[in-house]
């Protein structure tokens, strides 16, 4: 799961409309005597300047293949596309194939916003897919994406500085907080950038406690129990006693320039952001980087199952070519490029054995993690979930509430927003 897009992204949002979209005139054509033709027209919302370079070459590749297909490539502000793309579909003109969240796809598709895929060529040899990445891909029974990428997070630290310290990646959160301590004896520097302004860094304190946001299972709203109330006094403590430093606004672009840099020595991020840091003058040396698991809190090492799916929209005038521009996508070979160059994880089994993953150090590393990362509850309202975190995660890192306030605030908001839920 890529987070922290942001203004400097390729096409802002008001260029989308621009765009010719899965319902003009350019993407009628489908099958012309058993060949494809026509336009589909891609939103991506991968990070720019990195990643999006090679998923459009791999688009580029799907044109090759298909010399009569024109692939329209959009660089969608990943903040951004959710709102955008629900617009979208919403007046017709949506794009046809979207890089779509995790937990986005069932929000999709219970508006009816997404093509059921079983049965079709965008679901080629699917028994190769892991289950996990799967399962973020069903709504009510059917299938309405393909999983690209799936992800987890770990702690980035700075090698060389951790060395200076004379201490070690930390296992937990009391290994986290003296490691911080002697850095800045040491080094002068702070120990770890906590970012304060997305919520999806806190799930793994979160997970860490044995908290959660829901149980699905029970309909039952669970941020706010006890385990929940210990998350956010977690974080508080690592910005109080200054094992950490925040920021409420871009902390994205703070966090990774900080860490790139060398002004704080770790951050919690995930196979998304390795790219970006490697061009960090503290990282010209690539073994200066290293990547531990999220230090675990007093229940558990927790880690969020993130990722992305690629989803074609229902209105496409062109199903047949988006169709097989998915399954290109989410080939064997194309997720092997992309573990190769991009250090992302594959959702298929068989992509694991290609020499790009097995040569690749961070998918090694974060392969297990992935497999024993903590599902998010895949609900319609599952990304409705995060502003009500996020506004009350963020109070709490800058001493505007306490985390009682804020585990209870969330629960409330939770409730109106699941209405019959517990």
């Amino acid at each position: 799961m890529r987070r922290g897009i942001t203004a400097t992204a390729l096409v802002a949002a008001l260029a989308l409309a621009a765009t010719a979209c899965g319902s003009d005139g350019e993407s009628g054509g489908g099958k012309s005597s058993g060949e494809l033709s026509g336009t589909v027209t891609w939103w991506d919302t991968s990070s720019p300047g990195s990643e999006d370079k090679v998923f459009k070459k791999l688009a580029e590749g799907f044109e090759k293949k298909h010399p009569k297909v024109d692939v329209k490539y959009v660089n969608v502000p990943f903040g951004e596309a959710q709102n955008n793309f629900k617009n979208a579909a919403e007046t017709g003109d949506a794009p046809d194939v979207i890089r779509s969240e995790v937990a986005w796809t069932p929000d999709f598709a219970s508006l009816s916003y997404l093509a059921p895929l079983d049965g079709t060529p965008a679901l080629k040899n699917q028994d190769d897919f892991l289950d996990q990445a799967v399962a973020s891909t069903k709504y009510e029974g059917k299938t309405y994406a393909v999983p690209q990428v799936i992800d987890s997070m770990g702690i980035f630290y700075n090698k060389k500085l951790l060395e200076k310290a004379g201490v070690e990646a930390p296992a937990n959160l009391d290994e986290l907080k003296s490691a911080a301590k002697k850095i800045k004896e040491k080094t002068g520097k702070t120990g770890l950038y906590l970012r304060g302004d997305d919520p999806y860094f806190f799930l793994s304190f979160l997970y860490g406690e044995g908290g959660d946001l829901v149980d699905a299972g029970s309909r039952t709203v669970t941020v706010d129990k006890p385990e929940g109330v210990k998350a956010f006094k977690a974080v508080k403590e690592l910005v109080d006693d200054g094992t950490a430093k925040t920021d409420a606004s871009d902390g994205w672009e703070n966090m990774m320039q900080s860490f790139k840099n060398g002004d704080v020595a770790m951050m919690i991020n995930g196979p998304w952001a390795v790219a970006d840091t490697l061009t960090g003058e503290e990282f010209t040396d690539k073994d200066n980087l290293g990547i531990a698991p999220v230090p675990a809190g007093s229940a558990a090492q927790g880690a969020p199952q993130g990722g992305h799916n690629l989803a074609v929209y229902a209105g496409s005038k062109n199903l047949d070519a988006s169709y097989a521009f998915v399954e290109y996508m989410t080939s064997v070979d194309a997720q092997a490029t992309v573990a190769g160059e991009l250090n992302l994880l594959p959702t298929r089994h068989s992509a694991y054995a290609k020499k790009q993953a097995v040569n690749s150090e961070i998918v090694g590393f974060f392969k297990p993690i992935v497999e024993t990362a903590v599902e998010r509850p895949w609900i319609p309202e599952g990304g409705s979930l995060f502003e009500p975190l996020r506004v009350e995660y963020t109070k709490v890192l800058t001493g505007q509430t306490t985390p009682e306030k804020a585990a209870k605030a969330t629960g409330d908001a939770y409730r109106k927003l699941l209405k019959d839920w517990k």
